[in-house]
């Protein structure tokens, strides 16, 4: 509001002042009350999205709980001479009996083995053609970047076949009589090779097979980590005239670092659980390769069902479980000893 006084000055001249006085409106709030107002609803929106996450997640919670610890309680038939009559609560206590049955014969080395060299072969393999791959892809732009596209598209498409189907392609290539690499070998005049019967040729044969089926995966995830990479920091490179080797080399593996190092130690959480349907199926289940082969899960699965011995199958099953809880935590170690930020725990 405006006031006016006028004074009049010695020589008859009328002076004006002029005040001005803030006015705050009747309904205007104090302002210290507009950041609380702020906060309160920041706080029910905060509320509110709380909510919708936990229901969003909830169905996975439910699958999580249902199929992976409820099963859990299963764990007490390692430690029964289990039977269907008696069940879980009515079968006899048998201690670590079958723990010690499991580990009495050389099978048990065997298999322990077989898991881990082979499952090593897979994680080495994977990670190294995925890698290799994505970033070649990665080079394919501008007017080639459909073909990165398509590459993509190609090699992810094994990762949908079931292992049935990879069987028979397996053996299309494999059948002494018509497979298709006998029939090259007969082609530059050697022998054909029975190949169900050559251990030697196994872990070879299941690693090309591993690779063929999951590297599109991992070239997707390694390619999405290869675009989350600042471009600025290969403009700065090429600024610097630095090589596409020197680019990859001190730009793209250091930022695919932490991508690795998460992927590594899941696989070395899963190393003692080999992929039924790759050890059982594409080998045709031939006793004569188990020598290379057999793994926990087949063992187990020969035993449950030739045998029934189910406390056995249980203890094994078991066995897998701690020992692969065992090499995440010293995995994860290992990281952190290196890497802290980028370790699980």
């Amino acid at each position: 509001m405006l006031e006016s006084n006028a004074r009049h000055g010695p020589a008859g001249a009328t002076a004006v002042e002029v005040t001005a006085e803030p006015v705050l409106a009747d309904d205007a709030a104090p302002a210290e009350s507009s950041p609380r107002r702020a906060v309160r609803a920041r706080r029910r929106g905060s509320r509110g999205s709380g909510v919708s996450l936990w229901l969003m997640a909830l169905p996975g919670l439910a699958l999580l709980f249902v199929f992976a610890y409820i099963p859990m309680a299963g764990i007490v038939i390692a430690f029964q001479s289990y039977s269907a009559v008696g069940g879980v609560f009515a079968s006899p206590w048998v201690g670590l009996q079958n723990f010690a049955y499991l580990f009495s014969t050389s099978d048990a080395w065997r298999i322990t083995f077989n898991t881990v060299f082979m499952n090593s072969l897979f994680i080495a393999a994977n990670l190294v053609l995925a890698l290799t791959i994505a970033i070649v892809l990665n080079e394919l732009r501008g007017r080639w970047a459909w073909l990165s596209k398509f590459y993509q598209s190609v090699l992810f498409l094994p990762h949908f076949f079931s292992y049935v189907i990879v069987a028979y392609f397996a053996l299309a290539f494999l059948d002494p009589q018509t497979g298709l690499l006998n029939k090259v070998l007969g082609f530059f005049g050697a022998a054909p090779v029975e190949w169900y019967s050559t251990p030697g040729a196994w872990p070879v044969i299941l690693t090309v097979v591993s690779v063929w089926k999951g590297v599109g995966f991992w070239v997707i995830v390694y390619t999405a980590g290869i675009l989350a990479i600042s471009p600025e920091l290969y403009e700065a490179a090429e600024v610097d005239r630095a090589s596409k080797w020197q680019q990859v080399r001190h730009i793209t593996l250091p930022s695919l670092t932490p991508l690795v190092i998460l992927n590594v130690l899941l696989s070395v959480g899963g190393i003692f659980r080999a992929d039924f349907g790759l050890f059982y199926l594409v080998t045709n289940n031939s006793a004569t390769i188990y020598s290379t082969t057999d793994v926990i899960d087949t063992y187990v699965f020969r035993s449950l069902v030739n045998l029934g011995d189910i406390g056995m199958s249980s203890a094994a099953g078991v066995y897998q479980s701690i020992v692969g809880f065992v090499l995440i935590l010293i995995a994860n170690w290992l990281v952190r000893r290196r890497h802290a930020d980028q370790a699980l725990f």
